[in-house]
């Protein structure tokens, strides 16, 4: 059975995308999921999914593209996720996120949409700076959670 297992681990090495969207997985995003260093696109989103996001994603750093909205994710954003230089496209939003969101390459870039939803989220490109305590100054503008909503309708 090793022969099977080692033609397994190969083949995971090929895997170029991941879409496990809308499936009601749920629990925690296993750890070995950032071993898939060779992934270009990953969406879990609209999901079950709780816990933090794993430390470790930011050594996936082919990474493209990213969903994890939709779920119950909690916790701070992974400093890590700076690393992650080919990003182009992050959606992390509906989700229980908290703290400052991390300061580096192309985070800042992204458009507050894709961090809606977190209302303990603070820090660019949302609106919202942050206090001493990492939490939010005000609330998300009321205007930009109904375009939000609308979008969706």
């Amino acid at each position: 059975m090793k022969g099977v297992e080692y033609e397994y681990d190969n083949t995971l090495g090929l895997l170029a995308g991941m879409d496990l969207s809308s499936n009601k997985l749920s629990g925690e995003i296993p750890e070995e999921l950032t071993d898939l260093h060779g992934l270009i696109f990953l969406n879990l989103s609209n999901n079950h999914l709780q816990g933090k996001i794993p430390v470790k994603i930011g050594a996936m750093t082919s990474l493209e593209s990213l969903d994890l909205s939709m779920n119950r994710l909690s916790g701070v954003i992974p400093q890590g996720m700076t690393n992650m230089s080919f990003l182009s496209s992050l959606n992390l939003s509906y989700n229980n996120l908290s703290g400052k969101i991390p300061s580096g390459t192309q985070i800042q870039g992204f458009s507050p949409l894709s961090f809606i939803g977190n209302p303990e989220l603070c820090g660019a490109p949302l609106t919202d700076g942050c206090g001493e305590d990492g939490k939010p100054k005000g609330p998300i503008p009321t205007m930009m959670m109904k375009r939000t909503m609308d979008g969706l309708i």
